[in-house]
């Protein structure tokens, strides 16, 4: 097919119109996805509203998404008519880059956001680079599967990055869309996890996620009981927060690393750094065998993202529903 029908973006924070797109003819290395479930990003709404700068209508949002392939173009590998994919927040990357070439496609410089400068899978139909679709695992759970793909691997990629060990002590900053998909994974690794949260009331479900304890992270004093404990502390929030306090909880060579968007700087003091030899880090999602082995290690372990379900004909609504800050704790759109 050389027409892709989806719910468009026209202009920044608009309302998503049912648009059908003509995008030619398929590419020697792309492969053509029907989209059975796609789940929405906080970056979607992001994207839609043009809070980053660069976005560029019209545009199909969406870029969790899960579905079969239709159609392979004819230098595709490795796939097959018929198979269980996931596409996340890549594309596709030159795959000629050193990036590329050393395993880090997610780190290319002219990789191509799946709604970046392309159409996303808000859509019956996505198209992407043979190597960002991904085999889906046996026993993995297809209507809540979208989310890890971009979610699931964002918090991931800094225990495949650092090598963070089972015997670790992390902390998870923000008990939402990113959030509680970290504890299920830090837990499932074998750590001893700490949830941070802003709300009581997740208390209870962040011990249900894994969490060996909570801490009100609005409460400076009650951070500052934890001080010298963490070995991560992975931050998902997109909010300011207390940083000197929360850096406070880092072990010595403790590790604070950012995947939350945060729009404000984040002021780092030199000696709450230099004196017990801490990092701060940050990484975007990750490579296709990155994404693959998260996919490996949830199906493992039946970790799924708790997720509420919505007809993709009510996107609107169920973009309303997440800026209103009321999805718990995913959504994901079914085709």
């Amino acid at each position: 097919m050389s027409s892709i029908t989806g719910w468009a973006a026209s202009a920044a924070g608009q309302p998503l119109k049912l648009t059908t797109f003509d995008v030619g003819e398929l590419g020697a290395e792309e492969v053509e996805v029907a989209v059975d479930y796609c789940g929405i990003c906080h970056s979607d709404l992001s994207m839609i509203g043009n809070e980053w700068g660069g976005s560029r209508y019209p545009f199909i949002p969406g870029h969790e998404v899960v579905g079969r392939v239709v159609a392979l173009g004819a230098q595709a590998k490795g796939l097959s008519i018929g198979q269980r994919v996931g596409i996340g927040w890549t594309a596709e990357s030159c795959m000629h880059c050193r990036p590329c070439l050393s395993g880090d496609h997610n780190l290319c410089a002219q990789s191509v956001a799946t709604i970046g400068g392309h159409h996303g899978g808000f859509a019956d139909r996505l198209r992407a680079h043979w190597a960002w679709t991904i085999p889906l695992p046996e026993g993995i759970d297809l209507a809540s599967a979208g989310p890890l793909l971009c979610g699931g691997i964002t918090v991931l990629k800094p225990f495949l990055a650092y090598d963070i060990k089972p015997t670790a002590r992390v902390g998870v900053v923000g008990i939402g869309g990113l959030g509680h998909m970290a504890v299920k994974f830090a837990a499932a690794w074998g750590c001893e996890v700490t949830a941070f949260t802003s709300t009581a009331a997740k208390a209870d479900e962040a011990r249900s996620f894994g969490a060996h304890r909570v801490v009100a992270s609005r409460d400076s004093d009650a951070i500052k009981t934890i001080a010298g404990s963490l070995d991560l502390l992975l931050v998902t929030v997109n909010v300011a927060m207390d940083w000197n306090a929360l850096l406070g909880t880092l072990a010595p060579k403790g590790r604070m690393h950012v995947v939350g968007a945060v729009l404000e700087p984040i002021p780092v003091p030199a000696f709450s750094l230099i004196g017990k030899q801490r990092e701060v880090s940050g990484s975007p999602t990750g490579s296709p065998v990155d994404i693959a082995r998260m996919l490996d290690f949830a199906a493992r372990h039946d970790i799924r993202p708790q997720v509420e379900m919505f007809p993709l004909a009510q996107v609107n609504e169920a973009l309303q529903h997440l800026a209103d800050g009321k999805a718990r704790y995913r959504i994901v759109l079914q085709a």
